[in-house]
């Protein structure tokens, strides 16, 4: 089983962590508590921080007018009428400054100091006021801007598959990069380049050409000249979910390695199950199977060790239970 290096990830406290929300209650996740032996978590709540209590009376964001007319977003509390902007911006600001090196963030969906996206605006502080439109918490937002490249989501869009996989497999690739940046050595950076070569391809063929150029270092610079490259394509690389057409890229790939020792019924089971992959009949598991079984048979070092087949911790790898033999068993 591969061993996985520990990413460093900020957490909204109010997830499985404490009763700190606006009315003393927690938010439950599931998949923040599976992941809580896999990584090292680093709970907040920035409301608490800048002295609102627990309980507390509510805040929202505001859409007001500054002085030269433009639009202005504060942080107000209706009940008490306080504006707490400059607490937030300036608590953010600090926070961010001292965290040191992380991987990535889970903030509280729609939270008016936490959230990333789709948090309600309103025109007025009034309890009454109508929506005005969306944007980001103050908190979250100075997350955004500081860790553009970073695995950052929110608890409630974690519960879409797509969306977690692809924070899953960012944030192990960063941690595992974060581990070999801070060996100094080159054969850990050429280490990782090599045993993530087959994922980078799955989400950015131009970037992992680009990587590959950078750590083979033609020009002998210094590591962390290198390395500080490297971590540019590598976030360019992760910037965007990996698509299907990208993996049937790869394990075509995967295939013309192990064509040659191939019979011919092989490659026509592999090749129709890529086609009923590329049809969205079925999942890619079929197909990483098979190549894992031809890796085992041929033992194949290089291909085993690709982070492609297991970008993050078997345990974090679900099912869904509407699929799932061990659900509900409907013929009793």
């Amino acid at each position: 089983m591969r061993e996985f290096a520990k990413p460093k990830v900020v957490v909204s406290r109010c997830i499985e962590f404490d009763h700190c929300r606006y009315n003393g209650q927690m938010i439950a996740s599931d998949f923040v508590a599976s992941l809580a032996p896999h990584v090292e978590f680093l709970p907040v709540c920035p409301e608490v921080e800048i002295g609102l209590g627990v309980p507390r009376d509510s805040v929202r964001l505001v859409s007001s007018s500054g002085g030269g007319g433009e639009a202005e977003i504060r942080l107000v509390q209706p009940t008490t009428g306080r504006d707490v902007t400059a607490d937030m911006t300036s608590f953010a600001t600090g926070y961010l400054d001292s965290v040191g090196d992380v991987d990535g963030f889970i903030l509280k969906a729609s939270s008016p100091s936490c959230g990333i996206k789709n948090t309600k605006v309103y025109p007025t502080a009034g309890k009454s006021a109508a929506l005005s439109r969306s944007e980001s918490g103050l908190f979250g937002a100075a997350v955004m801007a500081r860790y553009p490249d970073l695995a950052v989501e929110d608890e409630g869009r974690l519960r879409n598959p797509r969306i977690k996989e692809h924070f899953l497999a960012k944030l192990f690739a960063l941690a595992s990069f974060r581990e070999a940046k801070r060996s100094g050595s080159m054969k850990e950076l050429v280490r990782f380049q090599t045993e993530n070569k087959m994922l980078l391809l799955a989400y950015h063929q131009a970037e992992t050409k680009t990587l590959g150029k950078i750590v083979a270092n033609h020009d002998h610079r210094p590591f962390s000249e290198v390395a500080g490259s490297y971590e540019l394509h590598l976030k360019r690389a992760l910037c965007r979910p990996r698509r299907y057409t990208s993996n049937i890229n790869v394990l075509m790939h995967f295939l013309g390695h192990f064509s040659d020792r191939l019979s011919a019924g092989e490659r026509e089971l592999f090749l129709d199950n890529v086609q009923r992959y590329r049809d969205g009949k079925i999942t890619i598991c079929p197909n990483t199977t098979i190549l894992k079984s031809w890796i085992a048979r041929f033992d194949d070092d290089y291909l085993s060790s690709q982070t492609f087949f297991e970008p993050y911790p078997q345990d974090l790898v679900e099912v869904d239970p509407i699929v799932s033999h061990r659900g509900r068993d409907l013929w009793r």
